[in-house]
């Protein structure tokens, strides 16, 4: 670069890593589940690389950098809301919203509580309830209820901080999927998918001193913008549509998990 010539916006330079693949996502048993949630071929994982430390508190800038720079505008892959065709980002970002997502859960005793509070009985089938609706979705048991009716009465099992952790945003997507979901009697799929795609997307170490296994990635959700208005993860707003940035620090690499809510493939 000629001396005088700015650098990239936030100092940092990316590159794609087309060779990581998220195991998670292509096995076999996954992809029947993803079919029948509505969300195969709507949800992707990319990794790509960065050259420089990573600041937490400084994350929009990051975000920012990473749209902007040339690796990753040919290579970030989204669903357009016209054709439902993959494609890549093909207008200039202009802003970023970038949100904190707490990642410290290291283990599925946090669900546990769904059996203790009979929301799934000991033989791991969901309870069922009369169908009422949380707009767009359909509730017709009780673990939907839990993680959609702010008023029902078990509801505050889990805690605003719990119902931020990214495990629970993660398995709660699974549960509500795409728009033909068809919803799982018991709740064994939806806790062992969360868990690979967890494990595929977060790093984590053994503390030199304590032996403690600790996780050391920063997660946050993105939402980018052009001049026109939303431009990622798509110019529909959903719950079930989002971007996830997964920074491991000390890799320097960044998952991108992405989902954009319609109808997935079907056979």
């Amino acid at each position: 670069m000629a001396a005088g010539e700015p650098g990239p916006p936030g100092g940092y330079s990316f590159r794609f890593l087309p060779q990581k693949t998220f195991p998670s996502l292509s096995a076999p048993e996954t992809t029947s589940r993803l079919r029948q949630w509505s969300m195969l071929g709507r949800v992707t994982a990319q990794a790509f690389g960065f050259d420089r430390t990573f600041r937490a508190h400084r994350r929009d800038d990051f975000a920012l950098a990473f749209f902007k720079d040339p690796n990753v505008i040919p290579n970030l892959q989204l669903l357009s809301d016209s054709s439902g065709q993959w494609m890549t980002l093909g207008t200039e970002v202009k802003k970023v919203e970038a949100t904190n997502v707490p990642c410290t859960q290291l283990s599925m005793s946090f669900f546990n509580r769904l059996y203790d509070e009979d929301i799934v009985r000991d033989t791991g089938h969901i309870v069922k309830c009369l169908d009422s609706f949380c707009d767009p979705f359909l509730i017709s048991d009780e673990l939907r209820k839990v993680l959609l009716v702010e008023d029902s009465e078990k509801y505050e099992i889990f805690s605003k901080p719990d119902r931020e952790e990214f495990l629970f945003c993660l398995f709660k997507h699974l549960c509500l999927g795409g728009s033909l979901c068809q919803y799982e009697d018991v709740l064994s799929p939806y806790l062992e998918t969360a868990k690979l795609l967890y494990k595929d997307l977060v790093s984590v170490r053994k503390h030199p001193q304590t032996k403690k296994i600790q996780i050391t990635s920063s997660v946050f959700k993105v939402t980018a913008y052009d001049s026109t208005g939303v431009c990622y993860p798509s110019t529909k707003s959903h719950e079930q549509t989002f971007a996830y940035f997964i920074v491991d620090p000390i890799k320097r690499h960044v998952n991108v998990l992405y989902h954009c809510f319609g109808v997935g493939e079907m056979s």
